[in-house]
């Protein structure tokens, strides 16, 4: 229900070495140190929480960029793939674009989903690692994709997976009507969960095994002991989808880098606070972690 007023976006559209496209959308104030923002599942650059975060930084003179997963900006993209949890060839394609631009320090952020996809791309680079990337922040991160996917699925959820699913659908119905030849939404009435989805399409659609494999190859919690930069990774304790393999206190409490904070509240990609900055808690927090010398 929040509302983020006065913050414009310019939107650029790049293309991708597969002869797709990325959506960006960009606050710029002419610095040279720049936010990278990555939204959660079924998210786009215009949910409240990436334009509240979007608001905070570029108010305290940085550069900002709020990218959409491909299909997320509102037009179906032109591959057969879309976006999944460990696409992170596609967050690096946007890093190295605004590289290009001339940047000289690279920060990212991101939620849940963006939040995975963002420890798995610091993990996966690790020591070799663009230098111009300085530091990484994560709320609400899934560590564990397949225990956090059967935790949305408990009941106490129904409301949000229900949400999840029909987006998930749709976007299926969109690209089966661009590409009836390659899709197929025969099965679709059966996908009563986010696995379900996962086993029929976004693990076919990207290339693995099935969803078990799928969750195994694209958890960040596996990639966590490679990052070599500074990390903030903020899962609170009332998450309500994230399981107990998404609280690693005791293997993290002596990585090098990596900052693990478990709140007692916040929720789900939430954090909220009132006051007159009308900036909320997690804002705060990647302010001050960004910020930090």
């Amino acid at each position: 229900m929040r509302k983020v007023k006065d913050l414009h976006y310019t939107r650029e559209r790049i293309p991708t070495p597969d002869d797709d496209f990325l959506d960006l959308d960009w606050v710029k104030k002419e610095n040279k140190d720049l936010v990278i923002i990555s939204h959660g599942l079924e998210g786009s650059s215009t949910r409240p929480y990436i334009k509240g975060m979007a608001k905070a930084f570029s108010e305290e003179g940085f550069d900002v960029l709020a990218w959409n997963f491909r299909g997320c900006s509102e037009e179906i993209n032109k591959q057969l793939r879309f976006y999944h949890s460990g696409a992170t060839e596609d967050l690096d394609h946007v890093v190295k674009h605004a590289l290009n631009e001339g940047y000289t320090g690279i920060h990212l952020i991101g939620f849940s989903l963006g939040g995975n996809l963002t420890l798995k791309y610091v993990g996966e680079q690790g020591e070799n690692i663009n230098p111009k990337v300085k530091k990484a922040v994560a709320f609400s991160v899934p560590l564990d994709l397949g225990s956090s996917c059967d935790t949305i699925a408990q009941s106490s959820n129904v409301i949000y997976s229900s949400r999840f699913l029909k987006n998930l659908k749709n976007k299926i119905r969109r690209k089966a009507e661009l590409m009836p030849n390659q899709i197929s939404v025969a099965q679709l009435n059966t996908v009563k969960t986010i696995r379900d989805f996962d086993e029929m399409f976004t693990a076919p659609l990207h290339g693995f095994d099935n969803a078990a494999d799928y969750y195994h190859q694209c958890s960040s919690i596996h990639f966590l002991k490679h990052i070599a930069i500074p990390t903030l990774i903020v899962n609170a304790k009332n998450d309500p989808f994230l399981s107990d393999e998404c609280y690693p206190e005791e293997e993290l409490a002596q990585h090098p880098h990596v900052t693990f904070e478990m709140p007692e509240r916040g929720g789900h990609v939430g954090f909220t606070e009132f006051n007159t900055e009308k900036r909320y808690w997690s804002e705060k927090r990647a302010l001050s972690f960004i910020n930090k010398n």
